[in-house]
């Protein structure tokens, strides 16, 4: 058998019984590092595991981001879970089947070919006699390396199961909508409640505190405190929450010194200190008959979950459990144990469900919260931020400047394309450097050393991401200053710099065919090769009725905005409708989506909807603020997110390629949405908004 190239995630997790396992009989055990989110991967993966394996979901035991049970998959990021995950398991589980085959070969006595597999039932049109996977358990062995062969993946053609491509409802609603799904409802024997002292600008260190007073509030048993560090620890959780706000009063914080007072996002980030390098460069300039430049940003942006973090924590015969909702279990698992200054092995962390998460947010900080006072105590504890930490002490989104400069001939087409990035890193997630990137961590005595930032290269990128533009523009410079001290702590949060790069890079080509006087979507097609993205376009644009865009109603615009995520992931298009009033109304939304194949496409449809609708959200409101003292968007109030009665319509369309690699879809509709809204907000004012959010007082200034 000649060996197939494996998937990565298959190399550093070589061993099948990583993936499968035969222990919890009847039902067959399948292991996934990539974890459920709210974002409905645990069904597309099962959906793959099922079709791999003849089975029917509810014959699998579905192990997920248990970290002495899971493979180490990193983190479910990046919207690579289909991409990466589902194509392990797809090599994984299928060379399980084929030993299973081969296995039941040999107990019937007849020829592999045979042999078929429907629902766990393996049976030959040779003999009557039917096999299990249990009946198979005792003569395949698990504790071998995975391989991949083209005898392997013809076995495929023995199984009849064909849940790939269906919408299948998902299993994790059910228990969300009805009753104790997530993190929050879980509790441990003689648990303790504990909340977190901190100040609104995080990384601040503790002056002095009265810490006699504040063992004295009511409910108060335990008060764990080390270096800046502080935690107040009690039975009755309402006694403790009534405490936190109190006991903070008891504090004294000095803030970092490296927080500013806050000015305007593009005068801050061309202020701060930053590198100065050409990220990317290809092809010759040529002479050009005009040139066009323009700079667009984006403010800190905050995770702000409805849900805030959570986690527990319990030492039990010298293992640390901790229970997270966090997206890289294994990582998270190695930090802590960093953090507490303990041999890894002696950590465990379970994966369960929190709150919709869109990357780094405060689910690993809370972990290291629990983790540590589990261990100063000796209790099982559970931690809970409040909404003001949330919006306070969880990473932020990165701001970020781009510039763009085109270069046109006599005949409208860019021959000439440069852009220039100004961020702060995008990605400080726990052990993505190798180093230790847990707030906590950074608080206790001995404090651990924050580390130097960085940011993530090209081809995938940070402040980077999706700056190298997919149109053909002959020749075409990347320029970026990373700036490695922001005034506020930023991280991974959906898309990276793809937000503010897409929503640039569509704003400045629908400029640039204005002024060359052409049709915004001709002009995108003429400078696209790719037959797939000039398919999209073309349906997105009968889907939107984009010649009738004219017809509007005056204060009405159409705009529209495209991207391929990452350049490698998921095609996405999108159009919309608004008005402009006393404020931005959008009406109406019209996406079309080529993943590739399509594992389950209500999920994806869901992916989709979910990114339009918090770019709007990000796009006409959203912008975290402070002073010097304290991070001053601290409340629903102060951060302000869409509502429901101002989402508008969605209409989703995919472009499904059986057979075609699947690719990441969860956060490709960000930024084609917000440059749909700024280029139809030029249809509905005449007015060009460049620099985030289009908040009605942003665009009472734009107007003056």
């Amino acid at each position: 058998m000649s060996n197939l190239t494996l998937p990565a995630n298959i190399v550093s997790n070589p061993k099948l019984s990583h993936w499968f396992g035969l222990d919890h009989l009847p039902l067959v055990t399948v292991c996934t590092g990539k974890v459920e989110l709210g974002q409905g991967i645990q069904t597309a993966l099962q959906q793959i595991a099922a079709d791999e394996l003849g089975l029917e979901l509810e014959q699998i035991q579905w192990i997920a981001g248990d970290t002495q049970l899971s493979p180490d998959e990193w983190y479910t990021a990046g919207s690579l879970s289909i991409e990466n995950g589902g194509a392990a398991l797809k090599v994984a589980l299928g060379h399980a089947r084929y030993l299973c085959l081969q296995a039941a070969a040999k107990q019937l006595d007849v020829s592999i070919d045979t042999i078929s597999i429907a629902k766990g039932v393996f049976s030959s049109t040779k003999v009557s006699q039917q096999l299990s996977y249990a009946d198979l358990s005792s003569n395949v062995n698990l504790d071998q390396e995975i391989i991949s062969s083209e005898t392997i993946q013809a076995s495929k053609r023995q199984v009849h199961s064909a849940l790939v491509g269906k919408s299948l409802l998902r299993e994790d609603l059910k228990s969300k909508l009805s009753g104790a799904a997530f993190i929050h409802d879980f509790s441990l024997p003689n648990m303790r409640h504990a909340r977190m002292i901190r100040a609104k600008h995080v990384q601040s260190t503790i002056v002095s505190a009265d810490l006699e007073k504040i063992k004295q509030l009511p409910g108060v048993e335990q008060v764990v405190h080390s270096g800046s560090f502080l935690a107040i620890v009690g039975h009755n959780e309402a006694q403790i929450v009534a405490a936190q706000e109190k006991a903070q009063a008891c504090v004294v914080w000095k803030a970092p010194q490296y927080v500013a007072q806050q000015v305007e996002t593009e005068a801050m980030i061309t202020a701060l200190p930053a590198g100065d390098e050409i990220a990317y460069e290809q092809g010759t300039k040529k002479l050009a008959v005009k040139t066009m430049k323009a700079r667009y940003s984006r403010p800190f942006i905050a995770h702000a979950s409805i849900g805030p973090a959570c986690a527990l924590a319990q030492e039990t015969d010298g293992i640390l459990s901790v229970w997270s909702h966090t997206q890289g279990p294994h990582l998270l698992k190695n930090q802590i144990a960093v953090g507490l200054r303990q041999d890894a092995s002696t950590v465990n962390v379970i994966h369960l469900h929190g709150a919709g998460c869109y990357g780094h947010n405060s689910a690993d900080d809370v972990a290291f919260d629990a983790a540590f006072i589990a261990k100063s105590t000796g209790l099982p504890i559970r931690v809970q931020w409040s909404r003001e930490e949330e919006l306070t002490a969880t990473p932020f989104g990165a701001p970020g400047v781009i510039e763009f400069q085109a270069e046109v001939d006599d005949a409208g087409k860019i021959i000439n394309w440069q852009s220039e990035v100004w961020s702060p890193t995008h990605i400080h997630r726990p052990g993505w450097s190798g180093k230790l990137n847990l707030l906590g961590a950074w608080m206790i005595d001995p404090a651990h050393p924050i580390d130097e930032t960085k940011d993530n290269p090209l081809p995938q990128g940070g402040g980077l991401r999706n700056a190298i533009t997919l149109y053909d523009v002959g020749y075409q410079q990347v320029r970026h200053h990373m700036i490695p001290q922001a005034p506020l702590r930023t991280s991974a949060l959906r898309g990276l710099g793809a937000y503010l790069n897409i929503f640039g890079m569509e704003s400045f080509m629908d400029e640039l065919a204005e002024e060359l006087g052409q049709d915004g979507l001709e002009f995108r097609k003429k400078h696209l090769q790719d037959p797939r993205s000039i398919t999209l376009l073309n349906t997105l644009a009968d889907m939107a009725k984009w010649s009738k865009r004219e017809s509007l109603p005056e204060g009405s615009g159409l705009g529209m905005g495209f991207a391929r995520y990452k350049n490698t992931g998921a095609y996405c298009g999108v159009m919309v409708q608004l008005r402009a009033e006393e404020k931005i109304y959008i009406d109406q939304v019209w996406a079309v989506c080529d993943a590739g194949e399509v594992i389950n496409p209500d999920g994806l449809i869901n992916q989709i909807e979910g990114g339009i609708i918090q770019s709007i959200s990000w796009t006409l409101k959203e912008m975290v603020t402070w002073n010097k003292e304290e991070v001053t968007s601290a409340n629903w109030d102060t951060y302000p997110i869409l509502m429901f009665d101002e989402v508008p319509r969605v209409e989703v369309q995919l472009l499904n390629h059986p057979g075609i690699a699947s690719l990441g879809g969860g956060e490709a509709a960000a930024g084609p949405t917000a440059a749909a809204i700024a280029n139809a907000l030029v249809q509905a004012l005449g007015m060009r908004a460049r620099h985030l959010p289009l908040t009605p007082e942003r665009l009472a200034q734009l107007a003056q």
